[in-house]
C-alpha cells in the first residue's frame, strides 16, 4: 500500500468525529452522560476512607448496600439513555427518583454532587426530543417549502360562469378576478 492511498491520519479522526456526532445527536447523549457521572460519587463516597492527619473518618452508612445499589443503577440508567434512546423517559423519570432517594441513603446524595447530577441528568433525559430528519439539497425528492405568508394565484383560473371558479369569482372583495383584492370601498 503505498503513502497515497492510505488515509490520512486526520481524515480517519475528523470520520470518526463526524460519526460520533451523528451518534450523539441521535440519542439524550449529555442526560446519558450526567445520570452516568452521578452514580460514582453516590457508589464511591459511603465508602471512602477520609484521612486528617493520623485520623481516619470512616463515610460509611448504615445503608452502604443501599448505596451501591442505587449508584449502579444511576450508571445502568445513563447507559439505557444512550444505547435504547425510546426508553428515554422513563430512565430519566426513575434516575430522578433515585436521586431523591440518594438524598436519604446515601450521605446527602453523596454530599449534593450525585444528587444534582442525577437530577439535572434525569431531567434532560426526560426532555429529550428526537429531531426531524433534514433534507438536504441534493436529494432526488426534495420535501415542499414552507411558505411565510399568504399565498396570491399569479394566473388564476378563468372563471366559466358564477359559481365555477373555484372560489375566485365570489362576490366578497378578495377575488383576484374582480381586481379588489380584498380592499373594499367605504360607502
Amino acid at each position: 500500500m503505498s503513502a497515497e492511498t492510505r488515509p490520512r491520519l486526520i481524515e480517519t479522526i475528523g470520520r470518526k468525529r463526524l460519526s460520533f456526532r451523528e451518534w450523539r445527536g441521535h440519542r439524550p447523549f449529555w442526560g446519558g452522560m450526567l445520570t452516568l457521572l452521578a452514580g460514582f460519587p453516590i457508589m464511591y463516597i459511603p465508602y471512602a476512607n477520609l484521612t486528617i492527619g493520623s485520623l481516619t473518618v470512616r463515610m460509611a452508612t448504615t445503608a452502604g448496600a443501599g448505596s451501591l445499589i442505587i449508584g449502579v443503577l444511576l450508571v445502568v440508567l445513563g447507559l439505557t439513555m444512550w444505547f435504547q434512546p425510546a426508553s428515554r423517559v422513563f430512565a430519566g423519570v426513575a434516575a430522578i427518583l433515585l436521586a431523591l432517594v440518594s438524598l436519604v441513603v446515601s450521605n446527602f446524595g453523596a454530599f449534593l454532587i450525585g444528587f444534582l447530577l442525577g437530577l439535572i441528568g434525569g431531567a434532560l433525559g426526560v426532555s429529550w426530543a428526537p429531531g426531524k430528519a433534514v433534507r438536504s439539497e441534493a436529494d432526488d425528492d426534495p420535501a415542499p417549502r414552507t411558505v411565510a405568508g399568504p399565498v396570491v394565484a399569479t394566473h388564476p383560473a378563468p372563471a366559466a360562469g358564477a359559481g365555477f371558479g373555484n372560489g375566485l369569482d365570489d362576490l366578497s372583495g378578495t377575488s383576484p378576478t374582480n381586481g379588489e383584492n380584498g380592499r373594499h370601498r367605504a360607502g
